[in-house]
């Protein structure tokens, strides 16, 4: 092997770039190579120690920790130019991780003396090894996987380690659906509960009654205390699984507006969790907000609460929330604003002529939403009988759709400039409009026809009558089966969008302007996964919308999803995050928040990261020409 070609690949990788001529000819004069097919396992968790720092020359390893309960929590992935193995090398007990090849894999291999020796001897080469990757990587690992109780970090981070079963009052109160409303009310006051569970003769839980139920539909409405418990209790048990963190608990309270929720493991009930156990445990709960918003009648009640939302990613990032679990959260209380929104103008306007379903879509369809943005909305309404109610229908909606555009940006989401809302009246119309629109866009593929599918393909129903918008979406479901030359021409849009990086994998950046020597996050990085995978998610007929749900559901069913799934959701978990942070920290120091970075204020490592999630953006598109050879020119 020539000395010189190893020094010269040393060269552009670090931190091997940061030493003298003479400590990279130690490092290459006796430095060997080894080939791993892919899948093959190249260290093992709780393994022997490796005696070698591995340089990925050529292909990619995966970097995973495997839990008590066998559950895979991924640390990294490393490509060409990467190390690993330092950590096993220097412990000298054990391999604190799992290696495996996600592709063939040719490692340069230097051995332990010469990697002691520069730790003991080179400042800048142990910085970065010992700072920023053990640091930033398995240390964090452990602690999120090891640290879950209030002695170690705040409530926020307990929110996504915590399993809901732990949290749980084990002692769930029980009793018959057969008794009075009073005897439930006496059971209650006795033992100072506010929930009651309710079972059949053979002891399956049929509903709940809470306090509150007692106070909304016996007290206010003066009901007979000696009726059956059944009457009144809530008969749709929303449940959760013991083993889902506790923010899974949470998002369900929002979204079905609940103070308990039932604890079940493998359908057995575990228990009950509450608000206030939520609460206490994260100290300042979502689902405070989301309650206050559900209280307000007017659009001005809203505002202020509107304007808390941002408040409450500062707190999920804090400690370290994942990029997806924060936009879930504030999409379901997005959600819930917009939906009080149109509830507060149907009720000013009163009962619509026909059923009508509010949709939305961009980043709101996919539940990827964070900091307000553009209105992206559209109205379905159902199919007239007769042209005598055109015009009735037609009057309504027009001033119903600005009604609620205006109360949004009151609210805090701006109009949408390309003007996709459903004050448009291009964007608000009946269930065989919408059909048409569709079929139109996939048979006769324009551009600007891709460019709208590619907008309206993310929609999902947020009011109203949802099976309207399930029509139209099963329809265009049916017209997509087998129309490859559509999605071809998908294809040829997606690979048109190439990630920002230079030979030399500089970063390609805005020469001038507003923006200059900055990446622009949004179009360059989320975009074309999110597109790849909705074109994914096309071809076989997927009905998710968000892109880390879509990856969930193509796992097993599309062949470059299977290979590439664990690589997608972690360069779209660090890139959104990435971004995420980015608007946080403009917030916070009174700038507009906006899509776009300076490279140059990364850290060594995000930047890497970046890197290979542009990398794998280029392969995948790759895959794309081949796959669509015939449909792309």
């Amino acid at each position: 092997m020539l000395v010189e070609e190893v020094k010269g690949f040393l060269k552009n990788v670090p931190p091997f770039q940061f030493l003298e001529e003479r400590s990279l000819s130690f490092i290459a004069e006796d430095i060997s190579m080894e080939f791993y097919p892919k899948g093959a396992t190249i260290l093992r968790q709780d393994g022997p120690p490796s005696d070698f720092l591995r340089i990925i020359k050529k292909g990619g390893v995966k970097v995973f920790i495997t839990s008590d309960d066998r559950e895979e929590v991924i640390i990294d992935y490393r490509s060409e130019g990467d190390a690993f193995g330092l950590l096993s090398l220097v412990g000298g007990d054990k391999s604190r991780a799992n290696v495996v090849a996600v592709d063939d894999t040719i490692c340069y291999l230097v051995g332990k003396e010469k990697i002691l020796s520069l730790v003991d001897s080179n400042p800048l080469f142990t910085e970065f090894f010992l700072k920023s990757f053990l640091n930033k990587y398995i240390d964090k690992t452990y602690r999120e996987m090891h640290n879950k109780s209030l002695l170690y970090g705040g409530g926020d981070k307990l929110l996504f380690t915590t399993p809901v079963g732990e949290v749980a009052t084990k002692d769930v109160m029980i009793a018959s659906q057969d008794i009075t409303i009073r005897e439930a009310a006496e059971i209650m006051s006795q033992r100072r509960n506010s929930s009651l569970v309710l079972v059949d003769q053979g002891g399956v839980p049929t509903g709940i009654v809470t306090d509150r139920d007692l106070r909304d539909k016996v007290v206010a409405k003066g009901r007979d205390v000696s009726d059956s418990i059944g009457r009144i209790m809530s008969v749709s048990l929303i449940r959760a699984e013991a083993r889902d963190y506790c923010f899974e608990a949470l998002l369900k309270m929002i979204r079905y507006n609940i103070h308990h929720l039932l604890v079940v493991d493998e359908g057995r009930m575990r228990g009950i969790v509450t608000n206030h156990d939520l609460m206490m445990l994260q100290g300042t709960s979502p689902i405070s907000l989301a309650r206050e918003i559900e209280s307000q009648q007017t659009i001005e009640g809203l505002i202020p609460a509107s304007g808390k939302i941002n408040n409450i990613i500062g707190l999920l990032l804090k400690d370290g929330a994942r990029a997806s679990n924060i936009t879930r959260i504030i999409s379901e209380i997005n959600d819930r604003l917009q939906r009080k929104i149109i509830e507060i103008v149907e009720k000013k306007m009163g009962t619509p002529p026909v059923n009508y379903c509010w949709i939305i879509f961009g980043s709101e369809g996919r539940k990827e939403q964070t900091f307000k943005t553009d209105q992206d909305n559209a109205l379905i309404y159902a199919d007239l009988t007769s042209g005598d109610e055109e015009g009735e229908v037609e009057r309504y909606f027009s001033e119903f759709s600005i009604l609620v555009r205006d109360g949004l940006v009151r609210c805090g989401f701006p109009v949408c400039p390309a003007n996709y809302m459903a004050s448009n009246p291009q964007w608000c119309q009946p269930v065989k409009t919408w059909k048409k629109y569709f079929s139109t866009w996939i048979y006769t593929p324009l551009p600007e026809a891709v460019l709208r599918s590619l907008i309206f393909f993310d929609f999902r129903p947020l009011y109203g009558d949802v099976t309207l918008a399930e029509e139209v979406r099963e329809s265009m479901k049916s017209i997509l089966e087998g129309e490859m030359v559509f999605l071809g021409y998908m294809a040829n849009t997606i690979i048109k969008n190439t990630p920002p990086v230079g030979f030399f994998k500089s970063f390609i950046v805005e020469k001038s302007g507003e923006h200059k020597d900055k990446l622009n996050l949004k179009v360059k990085g989320i975009a074309p996964f999110v597109d790849m995978v909705r074109l994914f998610a096309l071809e076989k007929g997927i009905k998710e919308t968000s892109t880390s749900e879509r990856i969930s559901a193509l796992r097993s069913r599309h062949t470059i999803l299977n290979e590439y799934a664990d690589e997608l959701e972690y360069a779209f978990e660090f890139i959104m995050l990435l971004r995420i942070q980015n608007q946080f920290q403009q917030i916070e120091s009174g700038q507009p928040p906006d899509n776009f970075i300076n490279p140059n204020n990364l850290s060594n490592l995000e930047k890497k990261t970046i890197r290979d999630a542009f990398a794998l953006i280029s392969k995948l598109q790759s895959i794309l020409v081949e796959r669509y050879k015939p449909l792309i020119w």
